[in-house]
């Protein structure tokens, strides 16, 4: 018995009416996900970085050559306010691994791009979270690994692909 269960055994107990199964459910997605934030953040960390400048920098690396996006592209990624991915480009403007460029395109805009220092620091970064990732799954066979990841990009497109919010 885990202690999601005995949270769901104490409200069986006190309220039999409901059916608390989801809570079950929900509450063991939140706390897997806090412990994997966690373990995460500590492998940021090593870096100097945050999950947020480590989102901001990874986005920038993955986009490839020339490694640089608007910061419209940048918000859109993150699902953050223009005011919150400022902030970020700010501190990382500060830290020497990204740049405010003027666009080619438009003169009146800009683009976010990494600095050489950015590239090195977030390809190792990155090695590194990958390695870790995979250490945080081992734990699963890799049949498991597969259907728990179909089983969550079920679950989660309900939610990010307009379905149902009841």
């Amino acid at each position: 018995m885990d202690h999601v269960d005995k949270i769901t055994a104490q409200w069986n107990s006190e309220r039999p009416d409901l059916d608390v199964a989801p809570m079950g459910l929900i509450g063991r997605l939140k706390r897997l996900s806090l412990h994997l934030t966690r373990e995460m953040e500590e492998s940021w960390s090593q870096y100097g970085l945050n999950s947020a400048s480590f989102d901001v920098l990874a986005t920038l690396r993955r986009s490839g050559i020339p490694y640089a996006l608007s910061p419209s592209d940048l918000i859109a990624s993150a699902m953050v306010t223009s005011g919150t991915m400022t902030n970020r480009i700010d501190q990382l403007v500060k830290a020497g691994l990204v740049e405010r460029k003027q666009s080619e395109e438009d003169k009146r805009s800009f683009l976010i791009s990494l600095t050489d220092k950015g590239f090195e620091l977030i390809d190792r970064a990155v090695a590194d979270h990958v390695s870790n990732q995979h250490r945080l799954v081992s734990g699963l066979s890799d049949q498991e690994k597969q259907e728990l990841d179909i089983l969550l990009k079920g679950f989660l497109e309900t939610f990010e692909a307009g379905g149902s919010k009841s």
